[in-house]
């Protein structure tokens, strides 16, 4: 196993063991109603992120099944967990001040670090983010001077606060691989042929910006949605009829941001932040957003009509 890969496995591990833990919480709680299928839920959860590259992809799938079923049936709730009293966090608060922002600050820092490190090294750069919450875990419990347990149980906590949305995004990504293996961007591509007029660049580029938030929206992932539209009509529709593909890539992705704004499907964007805000309209994010989001979903496509071409 090389060492990237190794790497990826710990830190697979790690957020393994939170799920553990929180399962484990849900068990204890017998004033839990869906105790048992709850537990079952988080465990589930680790023992796939745990020993999965060792287990046969139809295992992953029975689990994938499994947690869907228990979820589609309301079988997950949060478990009962101590909490500090109002009155302790108001006064933890008030004499961290400011220092509480260090530990969300020095993850960015740590994980730019350890992305230019790693590519020295010819290492996936996506391991730094990982790399950055280890080391930013740290430091949060320097600065807090809050005992190491508090890791885990409020890492559990959080977990149970969002609820299994928070794997969303990564079921979402699947989907999109499994839908440009399946072929559906040569689908759609036939679909739009026959609704675009032939060598018109400028409908091409509405089409591709306005179908990359669209399929965005409908998968949840600016990256799922990307591989699939631009097949189906970023490639035929708009860089075939001269258009710079790097403009036209990197404002059709960012162009599909513009629907990651507007969908509850972007769990860890638009959802979880309603439930750790306790707002009243879980979809107050989204309602914010949305003017900003059609707004510059117009931008891009002028910018890349304007500069594509």
């Amino acid at each position: 196993m090389s060492l990237d890969v190794a790497l990826s496995e710990v830190f697979f591990i790690l957020v393994g063991l939170i799920f553990v833990i929180t399962g484990a919480l849900c068990a204890r709680d017998r004033s839990l109603k869906n105790r048992i299928p709850s537990a079952a839920f988080w465990f589930i959860l680790a023992f796939a992120f745990i020993t999965g590259p060792w287990l046969p992809a139809w295992v992953i799938g029975l689990c994938v099944i499994a947690l869907a079923s228990i979820t589609a049936f309301g079988g997950v709730k949060p478990a009962a967990v101590d909490k500090p009293a109002p009155e302790s966090v108001e006064k933890r608060a008030s004499k961290l001040g400011y220092k509480v922002f260090i530990p969300a600050l020095s993850l960015a820092v740590f994980a730019l670090i350890a992305a230019t490190v790693y590519q020295q090294f010819d290492m996936p750069t996506y391991l730094a983010v990982g790399t950055g919450a280890v080391l930013a875990t740290i430091v949060g419990l320097v600065v807090t001077k809050a005992p190491a347990k508090f890791v885990a149980i409020d890492g559990a906590r959080l977990t149970m606060d969002v609820g299994p949305v928070g794997i969303l995004p990564q079921l979402l990504a699947a989907l999109g691989a499994v839908f440009t293996a399946a072929g559906v961007g040569t689908v759609i591509a036939d679909t739009v042929a026959t609704v675009i007029p032939a060598n018109n660049a400028f409908i091409g580029v509405v089409a591709y910006c306005v179908g990359m938030a669209l399929f965005t929206v409908i998968m949840g992932n600016g990256f799922a949605a990307f591989s699939v539209i631009t097949v189906g009509i970023g490639i035929p529709f708009v860089i075939a009829q001269g258009g710079n593909p790097v403009i036209v890539a990197a404002l059709g992705l960012t162009a599909g941001y513009c629907g990651t704004l507007l969908t509850p499907m972007a769990a860890n964007f638009n959802v979880v932040p309603s439930v750790l805000l306790e707002m009243k309209d879980k979809y107050g994010v989204i309602k914010a957003q949305a003017p900003t989001a059609l707004t510059l979903l117009v931008v891009h496509i002028v910018l890349m009509y304007t500069l594509a071409f």
